[in-house]
C-alpha cells in the first residue's frame, strides 16, 4: 500500500513537472491561443455546428489592422486600445437590409463602423447578451439595454463566428451571457418593439425576410 501511494505521488510530481516544462516552452502567442480556445470550448463545445472543424484553425489577433480603419474613425476612438477588427454584414433591425460594416472591439467597447462613421457603440459594461444559433451560420446578435442611446440589438453575420464571439466575450468579460439557441431568437428593434429571427436547415445558406416579416437564416 505504501509503495502504491509513493508511486502515485511520484507519478503526479512527474506529470506536474512535464506540464510546467510544456507551459514554460510556450510562446506568449501560443499561450493566448490556448486561453482563447478554452473559452471557445466552454461556450460552444457540443452546442454549435462547425465547432469541431474550428479547432484546427488558429485565431488571428485581428482580421484587419488599425491602419485599415478610416482616420476619422481612429480619431473618434482615440484613447481606446483597439484589440480586434473584422469585416461583418449588419442586418437592419427593421427591413433586414444587409450592409457591409466593420466590427471594432476595443478594450472597453464594441463599435459598428461604416467607412468614416461610427453607427453604434456598445460599452461592454452595458452589454446584456450575445446570441448565436446551434447551426453552422455565422449570425451573432449583440443584445443591448433599452435606452435612448441604443437603437436596438445588433444583428451581424461574421465569417469567423467562433473567433469573433470568443474575442468579444473575453474582452467584455461576459462569457456567461453567451447563448446558443435552437429554432429562433428574439431581438429588440428599439422603442419597445421586438423582432424574431428563425434558424432553419436548407440546401444553400441564405438570409432573408419571410412573408411573416421574420428574418430567416438558412
Amino acid at each position: 500500500g505504501f509503495l502504491m501511494q509513493t508511486s502515485e505521488m511520484l507519478r503526479k510530481i512527474c506529470m506536474r513537472n512535464l506540464v510546467r516544462k510544456y507551459c514554460r516552452g510556450l510562446t506568449a502567442e501560443r499561450k493566448v491561443q490556448l486561453q482563447q480556445k478554452v473559452v471557445t470550448s466552454a461556450v460552444f463545445s457540443g452546442k454549435k455546428e462547425g465547432y469541431l472543424e474550428s479547432l484546427s484553425q488558429p485565431f488571428l489577433e485581428t482580421r484587419l489592422k488599425e491602419n485599415d480603419l478610416n482616420p476619422k474613425v481612429l480619431q473618434l476612438i482615440r484613447g481606446e486600445n483597439i484589440k480586434y477588427v473584422t469585416p461583418v454584414i449588419k442586418y437592419d433591425r427593421n427591413g433586414f437590409k444587409a450592409r457591409e460594416r466593420l466590427l471594432v472591439l476595443t478594450q472597453s467597447s464594441a463599435y459598428v463602423v461604416e467607412m468614416a462613421k461610427i453607427k453604434q457603440k456598445i460599452e461592454y459594461s452595458t452589454l446584456k447578451g450575445i446570441s448565436t444559433s446551434n447551426l453552422s451560420d455565422g449570425i451573432v446578435v449583440i443584445h443591448v439595454p433599452e435606452d435612448k442611446q441604443q437603437k436596438g440589438d445588433v444583428i451581424l453575420q461574421c465569417e469567423h463566428i467562433f473567433e469573433t464571439v470568443t474575442k468579444l466575450c473575453i474582452l467584455a468579460n461576459k462569457q456567461s451571457v453567451v447563448k446558443v439557441v435552437k429554432g429562433s431568437l428574439r431581438f429588440r428593434v428599439g422603442s419597445g418593439k421586438e423582432g424574431t429571427m428563425v434558424f432553419t436547415v436548407g440546401p444553400e445558406p441564405q438570409v432573408f425576410k419571410d412573408k411573416t416579416g421574420q428574418l430567416t437564416v438558412v
